[in-house]
């Protein structure tokens, strides 16, 4: 049994085991524990669960559309990834005013318009500054310096304006000149914007981490003298559905890192606030936490361009059991 497969399916046994019933936002109702880690050595394999098949493509769409800075989701849907048709459609039946919006279309007549209509798209795909936004234009009001000069002093002149910050341009930059730096965080928790947005982040923030490479590393690894790290913090975990999700995503996202910057993937660790069950998932915990996992498969990553938001993959080796169906609460 490989220790990722093993380490989450402890993690749903306390949950099952140790969780409180709590209500939640969705009406579903959660048995739930607060405060756990997950952690996995990339050297292992790459972090893609074995104890049921994964849907590693819809996964891959998502992080792209983050890393693009996108926020409709319109490039989801086009892509075949619907995690996030259910929010956007909520949005849309709460905005909804008969007589003034046309008629009220059902979830699935929804998502159609949204695939063929880029009008429709543009108006009622957007779910405003989520993740992408404020990873690639975290938005601040600033002073900002111009290219005028005083005509009296001779001095800089300055003005009030907006300045959009790249988190993850600067990362990368980061990494490459101060990679020892304490600072290598990117953030989505913007607190004067979480009242735009469909859904706050649950998964809210990262820092990553770099170190010397070890003798034996240099010599599997020749030529790369640095290892990276990568530490998630978040504050709500569908422990199911989504943390499977959460964990092959950073995973994706650190070795993305340590490609664009000629480093090895380290460590990925995972700090997880309220950790949770929803009540109709934990006869699919129980089955999971039933069966044998196989060997973590690895992954390939080609033609990397994490800025503009731009790989390829491909998966070697992937065994699995068969997926476990359950509904996604929204």
């Amino acid at each position: 049994m490989n220790k990722l497969d093993k380490d989450y399916q402890s993690l749903l046994k306390d949950v099952l085991e140790n969780g409180v019933k709590k209500e939640d936002r969705t009406g579903t109702g959660t048995i739930s524990v607060f405060g756990r880690q997950i952690r996995h050595k990339m050297s292992d394999g790459f972090p893609l669960l074995t104890t049921k098949k994964m849907a590693f493509k819809t996964m891959v769409t998502e992080l792209l559309w983050f890393l693009k800075g996108d926020t409709n989701i319109k490039y989801l849907v086009d892509n075949g990834c619907n995690i996030w048709n259910g929010d956007a459609y909520k949005k849309y039946a709460d905005q909804f005013v008969p007589g003034w919006h046309g008629p009220r279309y059902t979830q699935e007549q929804f998502i159609e318009l949204i695939k063929t209509n880029d009008a429709f798209a543009r108006d009622w795909g957007e779910l405003g500054p989520i993740y992408g936004k404020q990873w690639r234009e975290w938005k601040t009001e600033s002073i900002i310096k111009t290219t005028l000069k005083d005509p009296l002093s001779g001095e800089d002149t300055y003005v009030n304006g907006t300045k959009y910050i790249d988190q993850i341009k600067n990362l990368i930059n980061d990494l490459k000149t101060n990679p020892d730096s304490r600072r290598l965080m990117v953030n989505a928790w913007n607190v004067g914007e979480l009242d735009q947005m469909t859904l706050p982040p649950c998964h809210y923030g990262f820092q990553v981490y770099t170190r010397l490479t070890t003798r034996e590393e240099k010599i599997v690894n020749p030529g790369k003298y640095r290892a990276i790290s990568l530490m998630w913090n978040q504050r709500s975990v569908d422990t199911f559905l989504g943390l499977p999700f959460n964990i092959a995503s950073y995973g994706t996202l650190l070795m993305l890192l340590a490609e664009e910057c000629n480093m090895i993937p380290g460590e990925l660790i995972g700090n997880l606030g309220d950790t949770h069950l929803y009540k109709n998932h934990i006869d699919q915990a129980n089955k999971q936490c039933g069966r044998q996992s196989y060997d973590l498969p690895t992954i390939e990553l080609s033609n990397v361009d994490t800025i503009n938001g731009e790989f390829d993959y491909e998966i070697k080796g992937y065994k699995s059991h068969p997926t476990i169906k359950a509904p996604l609460s929204n």
